[in-house]
């Protein structure tokens, strides 16, 4: 394969990957309008994931399972961060806030693996990631607060977005946290342990949530919308990603993320007839300044 054909495979895995996550927020309201529990979701999610990888990692893990029970408390910290509370908190935000609100909030990820990563002395700072970081925590204030003074003053958000808010730094610590080190697992497995960890966590969740009231109903539009949770965002978009990067690099790869709130709004607005108000623009302007200039190279602060 020539390296221009090999460049346009990885622009379409990555653009691939970039839809199906976007799509993981069409089916997360989906799953509001049917009822389905957010944390019971999120259960069968990544029990189903954990399912399919186990034949292809079970191997690698046992051979080091020392390894990982040395670094159990970090392999914690991942799995509540990254499976127990990201997906989970995302269903749930979506009963209240639309798709475009939640995931334009989301899409300052990048952002905030750069504050979590000062914050946890991961990495060092330059001062335009600084403003970066500020001028997209505007942005987020101002889809929270839909830029309405009245909102402001009588603190009456939506707590979607708020619990949206929750979402965003739990998967940006997971983020940073990756990041820390070097694993001696291969990507693959190293998730099917995260997974593992985090997954112990949702399932008293899951038992509570069943008994305070909210059943799960194994219904179609349920299997149906956990089959494309579990499939798509959960492991072709991780797979597509892999390839992605292996072939054109972390840092041309990490571009088509912002694909992500574009395929999002366009399929909200679609699907859920929702429309792009003031206070998005406005927020989407901060987010998309902040992501630039946090992205921009200059000497340490």
């Amino acid at each position: 394969m020539t390296f221009k054909n090999r460049d346009r495979l990885a622009y379409l895995l990555l653009i691939l990957a970039s839809l199906f996550w976007a799509g993981n927020f069409v089916i997360g309201k989906f799953a509001s309008i049917y009822e389905i529990p957010a944390f019971s979701l999120n259960f069968y999610r990544w029990l189903f994931v954990w399912i399919i990888l186990f034949p292809f990692t079970y191997k690698e893990i046992y051979k080091n399972k020392k390894y990982i029970i040395e670094n159990f408390r970090l392999f914690l910290v991942l799995g509540v961060t990254g499976i127990t509370i990201f997906n989970s908190v995302v269903y749930y935000s979506l009963y209240f806030t639309q798709v475009i609100s939640g995931i334009l909030m989301i899409s300052t990820i990048p952002v905030m693996i750069i504050l979590i990563s000062s914050v946890l002395k991961i990495e060092k700072t330059n001062n335009f990631q600084i403003i970066g970081v500020i001028l997209s925590l505007v942005g987020v204030f101002c889809i929270i607060t839909k830029a309405d003074l009245e909102l402001i003053k009588n603190l009456d958000f939506n707590k979607g977005d708020l619990s949206m808010t929750i979402a965003m730094f739990s998967w940006a610590t997971y983020s940073a946290l990756l990041k820390k080190k070097k694993y001696k697992l291969s990507q693959i497995s190293l998730l099917q342990v995260i997974i593992s960890f985090g997954f112990i966590f949702l399932i008293p969740i899951y038992f509570i949530e069943n008994k305070i009231g909210n059943p799960l109903n194994f219904s179609l539009p349920f299997f149906s919308i956990l089959t494309y949770a579990v499939l798509f965002p959960a492991i072709a978009s991780y797979l597509f990603w892999i390839k992605g990067i292996s072939i054109i690099g972390t840092n041309r790869a990490g571009v088509f993320l912002h694909l992500m709130p574009i395929f999002g709004a366009i399929l909200a607005m679609i699907i859920f007839k929702e429309k792009f108000m003031f206070y998005h623009i406005l927020g989407a302007i901060f987010i998309i300044i902040g992501i630039t200039l946090s992205n921009k190279k200059k000497l340490n602060a």
